[in-house]
């Protein structure tokens, strides 16, 4: 299987440009935000679950992997709901994660009741990297399931 394209083969195309910016957004927030940084590839992770991005997920994993993230948490990232090796911090982020994934599956977006619960477990800045980062991988997810990136040959490293 091959991608479609690679939004990255002219350097200096105009969406090459524009997906840098992406990059580099993202690595602003994974390298400078406060989130916890396993928090964060949780959430890189199941959005990239959800959106069915298979060259992210296997980024992401593999990222988490290579950060000693445990076997066990990983594998049930798709699952947990129904876990019980997850903080209740990152319960709420990826609670968030799910619902600002799926926006389109509620007439409301992300229902009060998780914002709330995100809230008691993360500050204003917090919040706002976390919302950042949900955006950012929905995006990159979307230009890459787009083009089928796909997943298998990524060496963990080379993103976040």
């Amino acid at each position: 299987m091959t991608a479609r394209l690679s939004l990255f083969g002219n350097p200096t195309a105009t969406a090459a440009k524009a997906a840098a910016h992406f990059g580099t957004a993202s690595k602003t927030i994974l390298q400078e935000s406060s989130l916890p940084a396993a928090t964060q590839k949780l959430v890189l992770l199941r959005a990239s679950q959800i959106n069915g991005d298979g060259y992210a997920t296997d980024v992401w994993a593999k990222n988490a992997t290579a950060a000693e993230e445990s076997a066990t948490r990983i594998n049930l990232v798709a699952a947990w709901h129904e876990s019980t090796v997850f903080t209740d911090a990152e319960r709420a982020a990826l609670a968030l994660t799910e619902e600002g994934t799926r926006i389109a599956d509620a007439a409301d977006g992300v229902t009060d009741e998780v914002w709330t619960d995100a809230a008691t477990h993360y500050d204003q800045d917090q919040l706002s990297d976390l919302v950042m980062l949900i955006a950012l991988i929905n995006a990159t997810n979307r230009m890459s399931v787009i083009v089928r990136q796909h997943g298998g040959d990524y060496e963990p490293g080379r993103l976040g």
